[in-house]
């Protein structure tokens, strides 16, 4: 399996964005995909999952202005981040977990400027 991700950016304070990861291999439907970021001198931190039932979870810090997506038809998966600050910089990362395996993509860079 691998990841993809794309998307980041250099945005504004209160702007958005949207990251997408592409993702290979078969049965895309199954498993738990989803979003880290780790900021410079921090650990990563869990952003958003979504399993293979669309039930969401969300950092409590990202509730209500980031929102996670699946599509098994073109297997990706997608987090629409709104409302952007600057603590929100960070390299993001996707990441498919299934059957007890978890695989990591590349990581994209979301940089936020106040």
């Amino acid at each position: 399996v691998q990841l993809q991700a794309s998307g980041g950016g250099l945005v504004q304070a209160g702007g958005s964005l949207r990251l997408s990861c592409a993702a290979s291999g078969r049965i895309f439907n199954l498993g738990t995909l989803g979003w880290y970021r780790q900021a410079p001198g921090k650990q990563r931190e869990l952003v958003a999952t979504i399993t293979s039932g669309d039930s969401r979870n969300y950092a409590e810090s990202v509730k209500g202005r980031f929102t996670v997506f699946r599509d098994n038809a073109k297997n990706t998966v997608s987090l629409q981040m709104n409302s952007l600050q600057p603590e929100a910089t960070a390299v993001y990362y996707c990441y498919r977990s299934i059957y007890g395996n978890t695989f990591w993509g590349q990581g994209t860079q979301v940089t936020v400027s106040s």
